[in-house]
């Protein structure tokens, strides 16, 4: 069985060390066990941020270039590795290995764009009639980084690359029912040449190293993608030392299809962000709107393409999608449906675990699609984070703008419409912190990601990922 070790301070710290605690991971397509893991306590934290600290100096000392150097090093290395890191993925977390796959060499890039990035965090030159102003952007310190099991790898090189890039160092918790890959993610970084202490990863759970890493004062940035009331908790503790924060949380995306559309583009897109990695995404097409003039044609073409995907065991080269992460995301899906079920809605594919001896043991759920949703149900205003599609019409743009809106979320919101004017009104009165325009992703790496209301605070990616973890000060010196 594979053994997953804590990284502190440049050395894997054998399973017997630190709390002697240890957990088993279990593969989500068959729930048998596929490796075991050390799990640490406060203590183990605790030790992964002083060997943090102490390497912050040395390497928020070294120059940019040496820095990206290092990064883009590290991002090879994370690609000579892509294999055996994407087969971690897929066994812990349950996605297709071709998308794991694609998650660590998407991770790769992240790594060789902060390399250049951090190279073009300039400061300033102000002069004045009698004194000159030096503006310098210079690194926070140590970095708390806290991730989710949805997309382990992505979501921590999106904070690991820009923590580095800015000159800090960091502790890294990997979700505690997937860290395997992540924590292999990390290793690749370190075999790079980062000095010892500078990445560290301890396993564990939230309310024990979860909080160490948020209530030390040794922290000083915490960036944190996973629920919003696990947000508002870090929230909390973090303003005791008033901490810079980065919260990337919870989304309940609309999906606006307009008379103009197209049609089979349109329902080709919202298949694939409502179901791909069965519906596990916090920009997951969450609800869809659609004019009324064209719900018959859109609902048939998307219950068509539900049922197309292929879903089975992850490491089967031929399929779409997986399990579900664990039993009690399959219970919430279930719960969610039949609410809506109960308050009207129709069932139109799915709604089911698929039939079949090879589904029997494993978290496998068939994407589903309800007619008739309305604003009563659960799944049009809580996040499922499952494979379910709930359509409602609407009448007029502004009624569909207000529907969208109508939500405590607002991290992504897609539009299908032909008509340039109707997709500058929309996208301007959506309240979201990404707005599609007849794509199903909100991503780029060079742009801003990240929530309105209650789905974050802060951003990532593009410069403004980088600039999270700098500080900025003004010198001001008479002449």
């Amino acid at each position: 069985m594979y053994q997953s070790q804590m990284l502190i301070d440049g050395r894997d710290l054998p399973l017997e060390e630190g709390s002697g605690r240890r957990a088993v991971i279990y593969n989500p397509a068959s729930q048998e066990a596929v490796a075991e893991v050390a799990v640490g306590r406060r203590q183990d934290a605790r030790l992964a941020l002083q060997a943090a600290w102490r390497a912050f100096p040395i390497w928020s000392g070294s120059s940019s270039q040496k820095r990206a150097d290092i990064l883009h090093d590290a991002a090879d290395r994370v690609r000579e590795r892509a294999e055996g890191i994407a087969r971690l993925l897929t066994l812990e977390q349950g996605k297709p290995l071709k998308f794991a796959k694609t998650e660590v060499l998407s991770s790769a890039d992240v790594l060789d764009y902060y390399a250049e990035e951090g190279k073009r965090s300039y400061g300033q030159w102000l002069a004045g009639p009698r004194s000159r102003s030096i503006i310098l952007r210079q690194p926070i310190g140590v970095a708390a980084l806290i991730t989710p099991w949805n997309y382990p790898v992505d979501l921590l090189a999106w904070k690991v690359a820009p923590c580095l890039a800015a000159g800090c160092t960091f502790v890294a918790k990997p979700p505690s029912l997937a860290p395997l890959a992540a924590t292999e993610f990390v290793r690749a970084v370190c075999s790079a040449g980062l000095p010892a202490g500078a990445a560290n990863v301890v396993h564990g759970p939230g309310g024990e190293v979860g909080a160490e890493l948020v209530e030390s004062p040794i922290s000083r940035k915490i960036a944190f993608t996973g629920e919003t009331a696990t947000g508002r908790s870090i929230m909390a503790a973090a303003a005791a030392h008033i901490k810079r924060v980065s919260l990337e949380l919870g989304g309940q995306s609309p999906f606006i299809v307009c008379a103009d559309a197209d049609i089979k583009a349109a329902a080709a897109s919202a298949a694939q962000r409502a179901f791909s990695n069965m519906g596990q995404i916090c920009i997951s097409v969450n609800r869809i709107y659609i004019a009324e003039e064209v719900a018959e044609a859109f609902t048939s073409e998307l219950v068509a393409a539900a049922e197309r995907f292929k879903i089975g065991n992850g490491l089967d080269p031929d399929v779409d999608l997986g399990p579900m992460f664990s039993r009690q995301q399959r219970d919430k899906t279930r719960e969610h449906i039949a609410d809506a079920l109960e308050k009207g809605a129709e069932l139109l594919s799915g709604g089911s675990e698929p039939e079949g001896q090879a589904y029997k043991r494993g978290y496998f759920f068939l994407p589903t699609v309800l007619g008739r949703a309305d604003h009563s149900m659960r799944l049009m205003h809580e996040e499922t984070f499952g494979p379910v599609a709930p359509l409602m019409k609407f009448k007029s743009l502004e009624q569909a703008i207000s529907l969208a809106n109508d939500s405590p979320y607002g991290l992504a919101a897609y539009l299908f419409t032909s008509d340039l004017k109707i997709a500058i009104r929309a996208a301007e009165g959506l309240e979201a912190g990404g707005i599609g325009v007849n794509v199903n992703n909100v991503v780029d790496l060079q742009a801003p990601f990240g929530g309105w209301k209650e789905s974050g605070l802060g951003r990532e990616l593009g410069r403004w990922g980088l600039e999270a973890y700098m500080e900025t000060k003004h010198i001001r010196l008479g002449m």
